[in-house]
């Protein structure tokens, strides 16, 4: 059974989503002079319009500075590689 699990770990965070070829980005709509709401960049997604790369220590500084946490997933109830990921407050986690 997949189960979603939460983590705050720069390291874990990273390796997950370099392990399936994401890539730190911002919603481009939300930033101006420093990143707006964070994503996880997926090749081949619809993320191609929307979204800005930023650099990881961009994306940890602003995940640290709005207290958040990443929920996310390993694998998908089938048994393959999810790319399920989504920040939530550390207060909710």
């Amino acid at each position: 059974m997949s189960e979603a699990k939460t983590t705050t770990n720069h390291e874990e965070i990273r390796k997950w989503a370099e392990a399936r070829k994401g890539r730190p980005a911002t919603v481009k709509s939300t930033a101006d002079e420093e990143p707006g709401i964070l994503r996880i960049d997926f090749p081949g997604y619809s993320g191609e319009e929307t979204l800005q790369s930023i650099s990881w220590d961009e994306f940890f500084d602003k995940f640290d500075r709005e207290h958040l946490a990443f929920l996310y997933q390993e694998e998908t109830p089938e048994g393959n590689v999810s790319r399920f990921c989504k920040f939530i407050s550390q207060e909710s986690a």
